[in-house]
């Protein structure tokens, strides 16, 4: 009876390692870096949310502050972040962000790309001629540059324009915190388009009313990005950050 006993408690010893093992790995990223990227009228603050629930899964997340004074120095900040990593990382970018890690991605460091209503041209195509290809949307809010060659979001557009589904106290701090975007970002064309070489992922927001979701669609797909469709205005990533989170956490697997 003993000797069946512990032959019992053996065999259950060894399921339970099994299982553990097999939970274990797949809780546990594969790669485990990720650095974000925001786009224009914007600043790190809005990837917190994000941040907690990919550090609470055991990533390491590192948030760039883009200058938002040229698509280099963008690229810039955005390579010194990935500098640092220890190994293979997720570089993902949202909306003018896109265009960042469409350059930055290149960087060997980087293992795929994810989009989050991001724009993404290709090779000499710069960022306004994807913006162009649609009418914009009634809400949107992006005024002419100033005489400073500075590009701001309209105040009074803003909550309805770029983070619809946001509450208006929270619309407000993006509108305070954004930094100034020089818009001949929009206009420097890509030198070598990273998506060509590098996994891709990409976010459609299907309620966005800044980079409307059509022309979305026609980048991702001209680029044979995979495509996940959120409900959600242009900042997706906060209104709907477990549903970004889960494209992120997809790529780091793969």
């Amino acid at each position: 009876m003993k000797t069946i006993f512990k032959s019992f408690l053996a065999f259950a010893v060894i399921i339970f390692s099994l299982a553990f093992t097999n939970v274990n790995a797949q809780t546990t990223p594969k790669i485990k870096n990720v650095v974000l990227v925001h786009g224009a009228f914007a600043d790190g603050s809005g990837w917190q949310g994000l941040y907690q629930i990919l550090t609470k899964k055991g990533y390491n997340v590192t948030i760039v502050q883009n200058p938002l004074s040229s698509l280099e120095d963008d690229v810039k900040a955005t390579n010194l972040a990935l500098d640092k990593q220890d190994g293979p990382t997720i570089l993902v970018g949202h909306s003018w962000g896109g265009t960042v890690i469409t350059e930055a991605g290149n960087h060997p460091k980087v293992a795929a790309l994810v989009y989050v209503a991001a724009l993404q041209p290709d090779n000499g195509e710069n960022s306004i001629q994807w913006l162009q290809t649609a009418p914009p949307a009634p809400e949107n809010g992006v005024l002419p540059p100033d005489d400073k060659g500075i590009a701001y979001y309209d105040k009074a557009k803003f909550h309805a324009g770029f983070a619809g589904d946001l509450s208006k106290e929270q619309a407000d701090f993006m509108y305070a915190s954004q930094g100034a975007f020089h818009a001949q970002g929009f206009g420097t064309p890509i030198t070598k388009a990273a998506w060509r070489t590098k996994p891709s992922y990409g976010i459609v927001a299907t309620e966005d009313k800044s980079i409307v979701p059509s022309i979305q669609h026609a980048m991702y797909k001209r680029s044979n990005t995979k495509i996940t469709e959120i409900k959600g205005s242009h900042v997706v990533f906060i209104s709907q950050p477990q549903k970004v989170a889960n494209v992120i956490i997809e790529a780091s697997q793969k």
